[in-house]
């Protein structure tokens, strides 16, 4: 029984001692922040003028016009949109969205992205910053990795939060990008 007590009481103290002198964690700031918007719209048959992504993929017996139903589940969409500094989709591009998005769940809205920024422009950056991951579309806001870039971001990595910003139907969203590298060369 005595050996018990003192296994409480070592227990208990070493509890005290811990609390009493919290472990802090390091706090990371981002070497670099941006805030950019890009704009989707998808290809629906009728808007071929003014489309910059189109379905490339669909569930058998589906069209690639409209996407399908249940989620959209089985669509594949490729995408080359325009990436402007404010949410105004006439606004001067400063580069393009380039990659693609799959959606990857039959229960509820998600899509899995791949994609880049690219830009070439002397006036705002030059080079790529490469994205990756889940998105949940029915989050407020999602967090996909940045694994890499070129130019202005040459080896950056990071974490890039996305919220869509507008969306209008199942043609247009634009989505707020908001980038925070970590590692910067």
């Amino acid at each position: 029984m005595a050996s018990n007590t003192w296994g409480f009481l070592s227990f208990f103290m070493v509890l005290v001692v811990t609390s009493a002198y919290p472990i802090k964690t390091k706090q990371y700031k981002p070497c670099k922040h941006l805030v950019l918007y890009f704009h989707d719209i998808i290809y629906n048959g009728m808007n071929k003028e003014n489309a910059t992504s189109a379905i490339v993929a669909a569930p058998q017996g589906a069209n690639l016009t409209i996407l399908a139903s249940q989620f959209h589940f089985g669509n594949i969409a490729v995408f080359d949109d325009p990436i402007t500094l404010d949410n105004n989709l006439h606004s001067k591009p400063v580069g393009r969205a380039q990659g693609m998005y799959l959606y990857d769940t039959k229960n509820t809205y998600t899509a899995w992205l791949g994609f880049s920024f690219v830009f070439n422009s002397t006036d705002y950056y030059q080079g790529t910053i490469n994205f990756i991951g889940a998105d949940p579309l029915m989050n407020k806001t999602r967090d996909i990795s940045i694994v890499g870039g070129t130019g202005d971001f040459f080896m950056h990595r990071g974490v890039a939060t996305l919220m869509t910003d507008s969306f209008e139907g199942e043609v247009y969203f634009r989505l707020k990008v908001d980038i925070k590298f970590y590692e910067c060369w």
